[in-house]
């Protein structure tokens, strides 16, 4: 991952420093020193990839001799403290082969250095690290003094520049780094960024720093370790200074990956980048007191939660820019624009389904924003593909977009669209080029792992250009890398469609299982798999690696014509797991000779045969950063490789060397994948989104392994599997309602306009604000503390308010009320099945409180409670959203099932669609043999096929569509003894209902 670093010192005699023997060291050459008479030898210094002299404009050309240079700088200085020379160490992105970033290195050297009239010496050093990754930097020494011409015309240094040495000449360079790198990579399609910011060079202007543990910290005054404490320290003090300068560097830097931040996260920011307990005072001190610290109030676990100004600010650029989208209306297909298409595909033998087809209708249709919410597997781009032949036969120009390059790839082989990421686009954008217009349709793929503030940048840029801007993700899979869940808080508030019929996996219980991965039910999946022996325990992690190993050679060689891939957490194991793949090639005959090559992350051996994965994007070759393939020819100079999607390509290993070995990947890599089987490792690194997509690649099934000393045994797996690291939004933290901000207008504290609601329901209905505290006055000090401190919030960055309207009062307190009721239901039904997953009785008083809970529902309609559990049993997770408070997508489901209870066309859908997956499932047992299983079965479509017994209307409905049911004759009686009969069960042994 690409960091910032630029740092910036100055070579001085008063250190006891040689600037010959310093240019030695970085070049590593062999220099004779002039002054002292002795030579500096560093020719075995391994890693320098690339050294120059830079001549600016009249050095003299012998200055392109380094030892020349370096002993005429000494011979000028004399002062026994002298300042010798400046350098310039800055960090060059991974993700950049070696030309790229010498390259990248040259241009900013002479841009910044060079051009101002320094005389530059750049070496590039590309070392590898004890993780095997790539650690490419920089050193740049530079003269100090300008360059003069005498009266003889010969070139000679002159007075020193100060400029050049002023605290603000190396924030500007600091700033242009940030700048020029971020260009470049989003020039080059890399997806990855610095501080994933603008272009505008607005990096976290901290520097990096080694983590020193408790071992290293006790090695003070042994060699290089006892430096790499001092630079440490030096570091963190020099950060230190910065933030208490500047305390908004810090609110930035924490930001950066997470919304808000807790008191304990701000201690820990602040003990890192300080040194001593003086500097660690100071600089807390510094950021509490900052003007752009926001205090949102307690989390619902009880801690104080603060955010910044800027990311307020950010969240609410893009609830503006969404909105501006909602309720433009410009994009609309019609219906028989996109029937046709439904047609055509259909002829060439794709099928949408039920939910497809919703989804289909969803996006296609008015408004410029339509979001869909899709589980893995379940068919997104298939939908997308026959919805772009609608746009497109309607004169729209569609762009698909993802965060990363692969993500985009598997856009565009799915949906047929052209797509780039995220990063290509806005770097396009920011040249003035392809920027979009009304006629434009953008579809961000995978829109879940979108940090917030890309996600305002590019929906500001859409909704001022008035495109239409389509979002399918799934909130649950992997998290975004910035700060921020600005896909699921969008979801929460303007709705959309949902599809969770899965597709990928051909057996109806794998297909329940990835539903139950996608509704944080974590641990009935990997129970699911166990039950079907596909979860492997070993005492240790090297011998799961072991055994997964031997089961993934065994299925290589029983299903050569399968796609497979191994899956992990962290590179350190993908890298074992990848070499321990090949000595089983190499061993079964399979790979051809080794041929050593050095690639972008150190020195690998590569076969003919070798499995392979590319890991940056290159237009030329027409690959992607995570496209896979298989080694066709390979020598030292060139390697042939033919993609898994069919394509050969050729390329010479000295213009792309970013590729290793592609048996394992990383699970993020894996996103958006899709093969036949997985091999899976699970390390104590994984949650339940990583857990979420790992088990979900698969169409056949899946082998997943454990070590017994990473997880002692299946209860602690799924315990930590299960752990739940969604990302929060600042505005998370600081839900006001509509009744909280009219009370607040009026100068009526909170709990005072709960009093005054609770008044105005009649007396019958006050049983849902029971066990309500409530306190006047300033008795409730937490309370208070909270209002005010949101009061405050929006006092900051709220318009001003208009007049109060009593109509809209009304509506704000009915709102309220049901969200009170709404939450107190969730919070009874969570109870309640918190006891029946220990296998527990539920105890009276929770019985007596889910009875008061539909009661109040009641209230709100009288069908609300029915409703609600009914979209409670189907997405279990709403219930625990709803129970902390956040009720949009329950009440949103709840009015999902209202419309289908009141809709017979829509209670027709669900019913063709639950009978069709009871068939199949039934179908299923009956070819294993299981006929518990088909009993089962059928006994639950007997149960469907009697309820139309008490719905005529829908009979009536699904008349018109027995095909669809599998009738394919009719007997004039009615449709439910149809149905019992073609799944064997007669009506006269009450509809199969077991004796």
């Amino acid at each position: 991952m690409a960091i910032f670093h630029l740092s910036v010192e100055v070579i001085g005699r008063a250190a006891g420093r040689s600037a010959v023997a310093a240019a030695a060291y970085r070049s590593a050459d062999r220099l004779h020193d002039e002054r002292l008479d002795r030579a500096h030898d560093f020719t075995n210094k391994s890693g320098v990839v690339h050294s120059e002299v830079l001549l600016s404009e009249n050095a003299p050309d012998k200055w392109h001799d380094r030892e020349r240079l370096w002993n005429d700088v000494e011979a000028f200085e004399k002062r026994k403290d002298a300042q010798l020379a400046r350098e310039v160490e800055f960090a060059i992105p991974r993700e950049m082969d070696q030309a790229q970033g010498i390259d990248l290195a040259r241009d900013f050297v002479s841009q910044e250095f060079v051009d101002a009239g320094m005389v530059a010496d750049l070496n590039v050093h590309w070392d590898i690290g004890a993780d095997g990754l790539a650690k490419p930097h920089a050193h740049v020494m530079l003269t100090m003094r300008e360059i003069v011409i005498d009266a003889d015309g010969e070139a000679g240094f002159g007075a020193k520049v100060r400029e050049w040495n002023s605290t603000s000449q190396v924030e500007q360079w600091r700033e242009r780094w940030a700048s020029h790198v971020n260009e470049r990579l989003a020039g080059l399609d890399i997806d990855a960024r610095i501080d994933h910011r603008s272009l505008d060079a607005q990096g976290i202007d901290l520097e990096p720093q080694d983590k020193i543990g408790p071992a290293a910290s006790r090695m003070e005054g042994r060699g290089l370790e006892a430096e790499r404490i001092e630079q440490h320290r030096e570091i963190a003090q020099r950060n230190g200074e910065r933030i208490i300068a500047e305390p908004r560097l810090a609110l930035d830097a924490i930001t950066h990956g997470q919304a808000t931040f807790t008191n304990r996260d701000l201690a820990m920011f602040a003990h890192r980048h300080s040194d001593g307990r003086e500097q660690y005072d100071a600089v807390l001190g510094a950021v509490r007191s900052s003007p752009d610290l926001i205090a949102l109030g307690q989390d619902g676990h009880g801690e104080d939660r603060f955010t910044s100004r800027e990311m307020i600010e950010t969240e609410q650029r893009l609830d503006r820019a969404v909105e501006r989208l909602a309720e433009h209306r410009d994009i609309n297909v019609p219906a028989a624009s996109y029937q046709g298409g439904l047609d055509a595909t259909g002829t060439g033998g794709l099928i949408l389904g039920h939910q497809q087809q919703a989804a289909l209708e969803h996006i296609t249709g008015e408004g410029n924003l339509a979001i869909v919410i899709g589980y893995a597997g379940t068919g997104k781009s298939a939908m997308l593909d026959v919805a772009r032949e609608a746009w497109e036969r309607s004169g729209y120009e569609v762009r698909g977009a993802a965060l990363s390059g692969i993500a985009a790839e598997g856009l565009e082989n799915g949906s047929g669209m052209a797509s780039r990421t995220i990063a290509s686009l806005e770097h396009g954008w920011a040249q003035g080029r392809d920027l979009l217009t009304s006629r434009d349709v953008l579809v961000i793929d995978e829109a879940g792992t979108v940090g917030t503030r890309q996600m305002e940048r590019v929906l500001s840029h859409a909704a001022h250009a008035g495109a239409k801007v389509v979002l399918v993700g799934d909130s649950q899979q992997l998290q975004a890398i910035e700060a921020g869940a600005a896909f699921r808080a969008i979801h929460e508030r303007h709705g959309g469609v949902e599809i969770t019929k899965v597709r990928r996996q051909h057996d109806g219980w794998q297909q329940d299982a990835t539903r139950q991965l996608a509704t944080g039910r974590t641990g009935e999946a990997i129970h699911a798999y166990a039950d079907r022996d596909m979860v492997h325990a070993a005492d240790t992690r090297e011998a799961a690696q072991g055994e997964l190993i031997d089961r993934w050679d065994r299925d290589r060689q029983a299903n050569p014509g399968a796609s497979r891939i191994i899956l992990t957490h962290t590179n350190a194991e993908v890298r074992q797991l990848n070499e321990a793949a090949r000595d089983r090639m190499h061993a079964a005959g399979d790979l051809a000779k080794d041929v050593r090559l050095k690639v972008e992350r150190g020195d690998r051996d590569f076969a003919s045969g070798d499995r392979i994965m590319f890991l940056r994007n290159e237009h030329s070759l027409e690959v992607k950063n995570g496209t896979l393939g298989r080694v066709e020819r390979v020598s030292e100079q060139s390697m042939a490789v033919r993609t898994d999607d069919g394509r050969s390509i050729a390329f010479d290993i000295k213009d792309y060397r970013d590729f290793d070995h592609g048996y394992a990947a990383t699970i993020h890599k894996a996103q958006g994948m899709t093969v036949d089987r997985a091999h899976v490792l699970a390390t104590p690194g994984m949650d339940r989104h990583g857990a979420y997509v790992a088990l979900s690649r698969h169409r056949d099934g899946v082998a997943f392994h454990y070590g017994r000393d990473d997880f002692r045994d299946q209860g602690k797996l799924v315990r930590t599997l299960s752990r739940d690291r969604s990302k929060d939004m600042a505005s998370d933290h600081m839900r006001a309602d509509p009744a909280q901000q009219f009370a607040e207008r009026r100068g009526i504290s909170f709990g005072e306009r709960i009093i005054e609601i609770v008044k105005a329901v009649p007396e019958k209905a006050r049983g849902m604000f029971d066990g309500l505290r409530l306190s006047i006055g300033g008795q409730d000090r937490g309370a208070s503390t909270a209002s005010n401190r949101s009061r405050s919030i929006f006092a900051d960055f709220k318009p001003p308010a208009p007049a109060a309207d009593p109509a809209m009062e009304a509506q704000a307190d009915r709102e309220h009320v049901r969200r009170f009721a709404v939450e107190r239901h969730a919070r009874a039904v969570a109870d309640i099945w918190k006891m029946q997953d220990k296998d527990l009785p539920v105890l009276p008083h929770q019985r007596a409180e889910l009875d008061k809970a539909r009661e109040a529902m009641g209230r709100i309609d009288r069908h609300a409670a029915k409703d609600m559990e009914e979209a409670y049993a189907r997405d279990p997770a709403l219930a625990t959203e709803a129970a902390s408070g956040r009720t949009g997508g329950a009440v949103q489901a709840m009015q999902r099932e209202a419309d289908i209870r009141t809709d017979p066309d829509k209670r027709a859908g669900r019913f063709v669609e639950g009978w069709r997956e009871l068939g199949q499932q039934r179908e299923e047992y009956q070819q294993g043999g299981d006929y518990r299983g088909v009993r089962k079965m059928s006994e639950q479509m007997a149960g469907m096929a009697k309820s139309l017994e008490r719905d005529a209307q829908m009979e009536s409905v699904l008349r018109g569509r027995k095909a669809e049911l599998g009738i394919s004759i009719d007997t004039g009686r009615q449709l439910a003894h149809d149905l019992a009969s073609s799944v064997g069960i007669e009506r006269g042994r009450d509809m199969g209902m077991s004796r």
